[in-house]
């Protein structure tokens, strides 16, 4: 391997941790912020979704233009957007104007998120590519955590308002990103041939093999919707919406979970810290799993065993039970992450990667909208056990039909799997 590939492995993890640290702050800081403006359920519930339908947009519009203007201006546009704006929801007043403000921001992340894995995809060598999409979507888990800390350390001090303010670190990465190759592949397949050649010339790179093609969105979105993309589609739909619906449903309200247990705010937080601890060997046993065991089986395996853990949270009755259970669902459910970030931009050619990848995340999106404000609306109404079987049984669906619409991607080329 060359030392361009861990460049843009490195800058495709800091991206992927920042944006998490972002999208993750508004579920450590909740429970101060209901207090202080004295939210309910539903009304928390609505505060934490009105993120995901800016990201819902943000994944389709900057989807589009990742195959547009690249890969790497589209990660910069994203990038000040998500900083932007989450550092200002620490000066909202009410919670009208932040609901605004995270919808700006959750554009700006929604656009980000899947790009990483989109550019990382297109420099990894085929034999570790799997290996490289894990270890991008591993760094999620030190976004979390930081999201954690922040409201560990700060909250106390200096109040969640400062803690927001946090949110405008990820802006350092963009003098990094000016420095940073496009993607090869992305410059063939919009005409910049020479560009492509002396790039890999300069970094002694095969040029690979890719279609010139200008496509409306129309154009892309019948090519993802027939032939032998239809499948694919579905599939990559299911599992992006089942995975956005259980994480965001579970790791958003763990904080307020375990607070409403009558644990103290800075002790729930340390609880939360605790289980996203354990999302980290979760991470890496996926990771290191699919370039030999392969996607397939991995992902299929991970989301069943994140099912059961969700039934035995459900039937759980003391606190150490639940802790027991909550790291259960944090050790599959986020390696069942890396499995899917792996997967999604390999089913895809070129000229439609950043879209296909787009639309997908924007379905997972549509689950993040939902996901905050019904487990709410069940846990007022039906109890904290019927939101963890909602969340056992969209598991299991969603490795059932891993299953059976499934192909296996290990170690083949990504012009093979375009073929």
């Amino acid at each position: 391997m060359l030392k361009v590939h861990y460049r843009v492995l490195l800058i495709s993890c800091l991206v992927y941790a920042f944006a998490a640290m972002n999208t993750m702050l508004i579920g450590a800081l909740l429970v101060p912020i209901a207090r202080e403006w004295g939210l309910s359920k539903p009304d928390q519930g609505i505060l934490a979704s009105s993120g995901y339908v800016g990201m819902f947009l943000g994944a389709i519009i900057f989807g589009i233009l990742a195959d547009r203007i690249g890969r790497r201006a589209t990660i910069g546009i994203t990038v000040a957007l998500l900083s932007l704006f989450t550092g200002m929801c620490g000066m909202a007043s009410n919670m009208n104007q932040m609901i605004l403000l995270r919808f700006i921001a959750g554009m700006g992340l929604g656009g980000a998120l899947p790009q990483p894995g989109v550019y990382t995809s297109e420099y990894a060598p085929d034999r570790y590519r799997g290996r490289f999409l894990g270890l991008v979507e591993t760094s999620w888990v030190y976004g979390v955590l930081l999201a954690m800390l922040i409201s560990w350390t700060v909250v106390p001090s200096a109040g969640w308002r400062f803690a927001f303010a946090l949110g405008y670190t990820p802006l350092l990465l963009i003098p990094l990103l000016f420095l940073m190759p496009e993607s090869i592949r992305y410059l063939i397949s919009s005409g910049k041939i020479d560009l492509a050649r002396d790039m890999a010339n300069k970094f002694g790179i095969n040029l690979p093999e890719v279609k010139i093609e200008k496509r409306s969105y129309k154009k892309c979105m019948a090519d993802i919707l027939g032939g032998k993309f239809r499948k694919r589609t579905l599939l990559l739909w299911i599992l992006w919406f089942s995975l956005v619906y259980t994480y965001h449903g579970i790791f958003i309200w763990l904080p307020s979970i375990y607070y409403n247990m009558g644990i103290a705010y800075v002790r729930s937080i340390e609880f939360t810290l605790l289980v996203t601890l354990v999302q980290i060997p979760g991470y890496y046993s996926s990771t290191f799993l699919l370039d030999s065991v392969g996607r397939k089986k991995t992902l299929s395996v991970y989301l069943a065993l994140a099912g059961i853990g969700s039934l035995m949270f459900a039937t759980a009755r003391d606190i150490t039970s639940i802790l027991l259970y909550s790291c259960v669902i944090s050790f599959f459910n986020l390696g069942s992450w890396a499995g899917l970030y792996a997967y999604t931009p390999e089913l895809y050619p070129t000229e439609i990667r950043g879209f296909g990848s787009g639309t997908a995340a924007a379905m997972g999106r549509v689950a993040g909208i939902l996901a905050p404000y019904l487990t709410g609306i069940v846990w007022t109404m039906y109890g904290l056990n019927a939101a963890f079987l909602v969340f056992f049984v969209i598991h299991l669906l969603a490795s059932i039909s891993t299953l059976i619409l499934g192909i296996e991607t290990k170690r083949k080329t990504l012009e093979e799997l375009s073929s």
